[in-house]
């Protein structure tokens, strides 16, 4: 399959070095992503127990995913209140994408385990990926190349102002 350049992923590719730093052992690339890293690495929004962020390897423009800060491969080992709050944020994604990019539909789901798709597979996390109709056209069937139309910078912010305005308002 060819490849597009995505300059933006080098920054993202560079971060799973520090995954193999001392100290960092058997951390995904997930876990504890610093707030004041929040713009630059995608992050969305963050949660009592789950954040949102962008897909920076995307099926599809606007693909988010939805992270608990627990790090587990396993479904099982979420509390109630973390899969209850994974499920409120998923909403709260697809609700800021249709106010952004208006998709026609979802995939809403996880890989888990590295054998069902998990490039990230000691960490469960949650994916949701716009569709639209005829979202597959040509290129990746006939030129094996996937073309992806936004700027993730632009849509980063468009989509934290949506995030934002969906909230309730902490003030009452």
């Amino acid at each position: 399959m060819r490849k597009m350049y995505s300059p933006w992923r080098e920054a993202y590719m560079e971060s799973f070095k520090d995954a193999k730093k001392p100290g960092r052992k058997g951390k995904s690339i997930f876990a504890d992503i610093p707030p004041e890293e929040d713009e630059e690495r995608y992050v969305l929004h963050r949660g009592e127990r789950c954040f949102i962020i962008m897909n920076l390897y995307p099926y599809n423009c606007g693909h988010l995913m939805v992270i608990p800060y627990r790090q587990t491969p396993e479904f099982g080992e979420l509390d109630n209140e973390t899969r209850l709050e994974v499920m409120q944020l998923a909403d709260l994604c697809m609700e800021a994408l249709r106010k952004t990019i208006n998709p026609h539909g979802f995939n809403f789901g996880a890989n888990l385990g590295k054998v069902a798709g998990g490039s990230v597979d000691s960490h469960i996390h949650f994916h949701i990926v716009p569709r639209w109709e005829g979202d597959t056209n040509f290129m990746p069937v006939v030129g094996d190349t996937k073309v992806l139309s936004n700027d993730m910078r632009k849509l980063y912010a468009q989509l934290r102002k949506a995030i934002a305005t969906l909230l309730p308002d902490p003030e009452g």
